[in-house]
């Protein structure tokens, strides 16, 4: 996990190499870590070291072309996973509700796709403990025209590696094998980390492949400064996933 934070954080030449370096050293000691390994090192480098990678804004019309440009990807059953961001009073923040706006937009270029709200009951004086998903789910069939039946919902994550948990409980147990992230631009890159992550264990441990196709996104700065460095909290919850490090309770 140093190399990759590191990699981030004072890039050098050859940071790819050392990254899959480690990869093999791991992979001689355990050929099944080094599977798991393997995919975490390809993603972290094509998400934080490649300049290439490009994040898709909703909004921008190119973007937008782009994403409905990805159809023949999309020919086996396909989910948007929409996660959640924190109450506030038991209602949506604006933040949020773009991230719907963004889930909508897809929804109507993709009608035969189905959608993933996660989130929890979140945020301070929430008394009737509303959740994230269950107010993304209203906003979506209201505002955004979206058929309730398409809309799968996990009412019970508090944390984006307990979003990538549960949507694969959900993916495999409704047998969907590829997905879009759709979230915050900041999120992004630390989400497609996590659950690139859980697409690699749960192949290794019940065959079940799932393919990360695309991101959406909803623009934004973060309000948290913790926030701007997320690929730190993606750090610590990928050690949390592969067990290297205990889930705070």
């Amino acid at each position: 996990m140093d190399q990759l934070k590191a990699s981030v954080e004072t890039p050098s030449d050859g940071d790819g190499e050392k990254i899959d370096a480690l990869v093999e050293k791991i992979s001689a000691c355990n050929a099944d870590d080094g599977d798991i390994a393997r995919a975490v090192a390809e993603h972290w480098k094509a998400v934080y070291l490649d300049p290439g990678y490009r994040l898709c804004i909703w909004w921008r019309r190119e973007d937008a072309k782009e994403l409905a440009a990805t159809k023949p990807d999309y020919d086996e059953k396909h989910a948007f996973v929409v996660l959640g961001y924190q109450l506030k009073d038991g209602k949506m923040q604006n933040e949020l509700i773009g991230r719907c706006k963004a889930a909508a937009a897809a929804a109507k270029t993709f009608p035969d796709t189905y959608l993933i709200c996660s989130g929890g009951a979140t945020g301070q004086n929430n008394p009737e403990y509303k959740t994230e998903a269950g107010l993304m789910k209203q906003f979506l069939v209201s505002r955004g025209k979206v058929d309730r039946s398409r809309i799968l919902i996990d009412t019970r994550a508090l944390t984006t590696l307990a979003n990538a948990e549960n949507t694969f409980a959900i993916l495999k147990k409704n047998d969907i094998h590829s997905i879009t992230l759709v979230t915050s631009t900041y999120h992004q890159k630390w989400a497609q980390v996590l659950y690139n992550a859980m697409a690699a264990i749960y192949e290794k441990l019940y065959g079940f492949k799932v393919r990360i196709v695309g991101n959406f996104c909803y623009d934004i700065e973060p309000e948290s400064g913790s926030y701007k460095k997320g690929y730190r909290i993606a750090l610590t919850q990928l050690s949390e996933m592969l067990g290297l490090k205990k889930k705070k309770k």
